[in-house]
C-alpha cells in the first residue's frame, strides 16, 4: 500500500497519499463474506488481482438472508438481529479478509448493510435499522476499521437515498465518519440513480456513485456520469453497478439474452471517457457466489469459480493500463472535437489530457474530428484494441481541417479506441505499462 486514498486537488480523481493516481477498478462480490471460506476468498482475490482489479465491493450484512443465515463458519453479523449488538466473531472474520487483501495490495469497498434491512421494497429484510441504531452501528464500524489501510466505505445498498430513507442513510454515514476520517466514502444507490441526487453536499460523501443497472443494452451511462461530473463542488464519480456480464438483459434471458464482454467494455469506456475516476465490473454468478446446491438468483449458467474467467473480466485491465499510460490528473471529457458524436449504440466518447486524445468507437467504423479544435500538436495516431490491449499504429495525421479516420473493423463487438498524441511527448505505445 502507498498511503491512504485521498481526493485529487482538482476534485475529479482518487489518488494515493504519495501522489500516485488510483484508478478505481472494482469487482462486485456482494456475498463474499456471507458465502465463502477464507481459502476460497484467497483464490478469488488472487484471480482478480491478476486481472488488474484493485477494489472489491462487498457487503457486511448481506442481501440473501444475511441476518438469519450464518456464514460458512456459523457466524451472524448481529446478535438478536440488533444493529447495536455486532457479533465480534463475525467481524474477526472480516478483519482477517481485509488483512489478506492488504497483503495483496487490494482494497475493499464495504457496504455496511444491504438496503432491504432499511427499505424492504424488494429482498428479504426485515427492516431493522432506524436513525438511532444506524448511527450507533456506523460509529462502531468507524471505531473498528479506522486504522485499516485498504478500506473504502460504500454507504447505501441498492436503494433510494430519499424520503424516509434519507435520515437512516445519513445517520449511518455520519456515524462512521464520527470515528473514521481516514477513509473515503460514497453511496451505492438503486438503479438509474446517483448518490449526488441526495447526498452530494453532505460532509460524509467524498465521491459519487451511480448505478446504470441491468435493464437494457446500450444504456447511456455516460449521461449519468455527465450529470455527476458537472455537479458543484466537483467530486469524483463512478458507475458502481453497470450491466453485469452473464446477467440476463432486463432479467428476461429467453427474450433478451445476456450481457457479454462487449456490453462490459461499452459501459466501461463510455463512463471513464465521460469523466469517471474508474469503473466497477460485475458478473451475475460471482456477485451472489453461486455454486452447486445453492438456489440461483435469476438466470445462471456458471458457478462463481467458472465465471471468474469470463472474457470481460480479463479485458478491463486494458482500459486501466491505457488510462495510466498517459498524464492522469488533467484528463477531461472532450466531446466538442467530434463533428458528430452519434447516438444510441454508435455514440462516440472522447477524453483528453496533456499531449493526447482518446476516442472510443463502440461499433468501430468511421470518426470525423474537427481538427481546428485540437489546440495541441496531436499529429500521431494509434488504434487501441480494448479486447487485447494491442496498439495498431496509424502514423502521422494531417490535422488541417476535418480529420476522417476508419477503425480496423466495424460492427457489434468491433469496438476500438482512437489514440492521437503529440509525438514530442514520447509516450510510447499506449497501455503497455501495467500499474
Amino acid at each position: 500500500m502507498t498511503g491512504k486514498l485521498i481526493i485529487s486537488a482538482n476534485g475529479r480523481f482518487i489518488q494515493n497519499e504519495n501522489g500516485d493516481p488510483f484508478f478505481f477498478l472494482a469487482d462486485t462480490a456482494w456475498e463474499l463474506f456471507h458465502r465463502l471460506t477464507i481459502e476460497e476468498i484467497e483464490l478469488y482475490l488472487d484471480t482478480r488481482k491478476n486481472q488488474g482489479f484493485n477494489v472489491i465491493q462487498s457487503v457486511l450484512i448481506s442481501e440473501l438472508d444475511g441476518l438469519r443465515t450464518p456464514n460458512v463458519y456459523g457466524s451472524l453479523p448481529l446478535l438478536e438481529m440488533n444493529p447495536e449488538k455486532p457479533d465480534t466473531g463475525y467481524f474477526e472474520f472480516v478483519d482477517n479478509v481485509l488483512r489478506l487483501a492488504q497483503s495483496k495490495e487490494m482494497h475493499f469497498a464495504l457496504v455496511p448493510v444491504w438496503g432491504d434491512k432499511i427499505d424492504k421494497v424488494f429482498g428479504i429484510g426485515p427492516e431493522i435499522f432506524n436513525e438511532a441504531n444506524a448511527y450507533s452501528y456506523g460509529k462502531w464500524l468507524g471505531t473498528r476499521y479506522k486504522d485499516f489501510p485498504n478500506l473504502i466505505w460504500m454507504n447505501g445498498g441498492d436503494r433510494s437515498g430519499g424520503d424516509k430513507n434519507y435520515a437512516v442513510w445519513d445517520a449511518l454515514g455520519k456515524g462512521i465518519k464520527s470515528e473514521d476520517t481516514n477513509h473515503l466514502m460514497t453511496f451505492h444507490p438503486l438503479g438509474d440513480a446517483s448518490s449526488s441526487m441526495w447526498f452530494h453536499d453532505t460532509g460524509w460523501l467524498d465521491f459519487n456513485s451511480c448505478q446504470s443497472g441491468h435493464s437494457m443494452r446500450n444504456y447511456p451511462n455516460y449521461l449519468m456520469i455527465n450529470y455527476d461530473y458537472l455537479r458543484k463542488p466537483p467530486k469524483p464519480c463512478i458507475d458502481s453497478e453497470p450491466r453485469y456480464e452473464e446477467h440476463a438483459v432486463n432479467w428476461k434471458p429467453e427474450v433478451n439474452g445476456v450481457f457479454d464482454d462487449y456490453d462490459v467494455r461499452q459501459a466501461a469506456y463510455w463512463s471513464v471517457f465521460s469523466g469517471a475516476c474508474g469503473h466497477t465490473y460485475g458478473t451475475h454468478p460471482v456477485w451472489q457466489m453461486y455454486d452447486k446446491g445453492r438456489e440461483a438468483i435469476g438466470y445462471v449458467r456458471y458457478n462463481w469459480k467458472e465465471a471468474l474467467h469470463l472474457k470481460g473480466a480479463g479485458q478491463l485491465i486494458h482500459l486501466k493500463n491505457l488510462i495510466l499510460s498517459r498524464p492522469y490528473f488533467d484528463r477531461v471529457p472532450c466531446q466538442t472535437i467530434l463533428i458528430s458524436p452519434k447516438v444510441g449504440d454508435e455514440h462516440i466518447c472522447c477524453t483528453k489530457g496533456t499531449g493526447y486524445l482518446f476516442c472510443y468507437l463502440p461499433l468501430g467504423g468511421d470518426i470525423e474530428i474537427d481538427a481546428g479544435k485540437l489546440k495541441e500538436n496531436l499529429h500521431f495516431g494509434w488504434w487501441y484494441d480494448p479486447r487485447t490491449g494491442e496498439p495498431i499504429p496509424i502514423g502521422y495525421l494531417n490535422n488541417k481541417d476535418v480529420l476522417k479516420l476508419t477503425a480496423p473493423s466495424k460492427g457489434k463487438g468491433c469496438d476500438w479506441v482512437l489514440v492521437m498524441e503529440d509525438p514530442s511527448c514520447n509516450f510510447g505505445k499506449p497501455g503497455i505499462t501495467e500499474k
